[in-house]
């Protein structure tokens, strides 16, 4: 509850930013950052309590395959919730009242704590906050955000995306430098010893990413087909039932098959699903048809992977790191969705808002009904074909880093 709670208080942007920018005479530019801002702070703030994770000390073997599939159902169906959420709740009360909705599920989350038992590691190192280490993080993740998302605008040779950028290599390379060899340093990089735990968190900030498809896909059938929020979360469905109904088989196919060969499947399914999203030269009528099958095989695809990356991540590493192990997991999804985001919505805005830069495509793809919103249909196409990209990166990862397992 506490997962979905960030995604339907935050996410829910995703699909509802052009009825949000329009109330509030925002430009596409800064919905961007909207749509961001809590994915990139929950990033950052998520290792620091890392250490609270319980899973692995609750549960072990099948037991904590079984867990972390329940985790899943929140930190990855709360994906699949939040734009059908957002747009049933932005049509009939207003996107404001999407607030209040996250408020009742964070009570909620709250009372079904109650009576959890107390757990506290024995003979744990004395915990000493990395204040410093925090900071320059947080700076250095600012400052990338604003370039990926605002660079476009402000001109990608002009002095303040030059000293963005400065401030970006100067303050990674302070926090590099403070980790390094830091007994109590906010991301422990020892973990990455771990070709294993490495390899997944690796993979899953790149799967993660593709959430760019949605605010995309979603802001193309609404700008481009002057569809509404709620008509375009429908269209999202198939996606939350997939992805909530399927977690359980990726978990099965884990038992089966270990981690490797599932998050393959998951990846490539997933992969497939964004193409499908991809022919926006299409009419709206066909586009919707695969608009429904695409988000069913992207929440298939996204099942096949939560369980066995998590598992692949914490059960290779001892139980005196797999609550941080955990805290850098679950920070390279916020991370990984938050630039996954960015990158696809300024690819978006940016190529929409100058149609002269991509008229080769009509070239070479013919684009077929209404052309008065060729531009916006364009660099739609262009932007999901930059999250295919990812997909494919996220397969050589998995095949570079995790390893086969053999078979008696």
């Amino acid at each position: 509850m506490g997962v979905i709670t960030f995604w339907i208080f935050a996410q829910t942007t995703l699909n509802v930013a052009p009825a949000m920018g329009h109330d509030l005479g925002l430009p596409a530019s800064t919905m961007d950052i909207m749509g961001v801002i809590t994915a990139l702070f929950s990033g950052i703030f998520i290792v620091v309590i890392g250490g609270l994770a319980l899973v692995k000390t609750y549960w072990d073997g099948a037991k904590q395959q079984r867990a972390v599939s329940l985790w899943s159902i929140g930190s990855w169906g709360g994906s699949g919730v939040c734009a059908l959420f957002g747009g049933l709740v932005a049509q009939n009360l207003g996107w404001r009242y999407i607030f209040f909705g996250s408020i009742v599920v964070s009570l909620v989350g709250l009372l079904l704590m109650r009576g959890t038992p107390e757990n506290k590691a024995e003979g744990g190192r004395d915990y000493k906050f990395d204040l410093l280490g925090v900071l320059s993080f947080m700076v250095t993740m600012v400052a990338l955000q604003i370039v990926v998302t605002q660079g476009y605008k402000i001109g990608w040779t002009g002095l303040p995306i030059l000293l963005l950028i400065a401030t970006t290599a100067a303050f990674g390379s302070i926090f590099l430098w403070l980790e390094s060899g830091n007994p109590h340093a906010f991301v422990d990089f020892r973990l990455f010893e771990n070709q294993t735990c490495a390899g997944a968190t690796i993979s899953n900030f790149l799967p993660n990413g593709v959430a760019g498809t949605l605010i995309v896909s979603l802001q193309l059938v609404q700008i481009g087909g002057n569809m509404t929020a709620q008509q375009a979360g429908m269209l999202t469905l198939g996606y939350a039932v997939a992805i909530i109904a399927f977690l359980r088989v990726g978990e099965k196919l884990l038992q089966r098959f270990g981690s490797r060969k599932p998050m393959v499947w998951g990846s490539l399914i997933t992969g497939l699903s964004i193409l499908l999203l991809t022919p926006s030269n299409l009419m709206l009528v066909d586009y919707k048809i695969l608009a429904v099958v695409a988000y069913a095989l992207f929440g298939v695809g996204l099942a096949f992977y939560a369980t066995p990356s998590t598992d692949a991540a914490l059960s290779s590493l001892p139980a005196s790191q797999a609550g941080t192990g955990a805290g850098i997991y679950k920070m390279a999804s916020s991370l990984g969705g938050a630039f996954g985001v960015a990158i696809s919505a300024s690819i978006f805005t940016a190529l929409s808002a100058n149609p002269a830069s991509i008229n080769w495509l009509q070239d070479v793809v013919i684009f077929v009904g209404r052309q008065d919103n060729l531009a916006v249909r364009q660099a739609a196409m262009i932007a999901l074909l930059f999250n295919v990209f990812m997909v494919v990166v996220a397969i050589l990862s998995i095949m570079l880093t995790i390893p086969k397992v053999r078979r008696a």
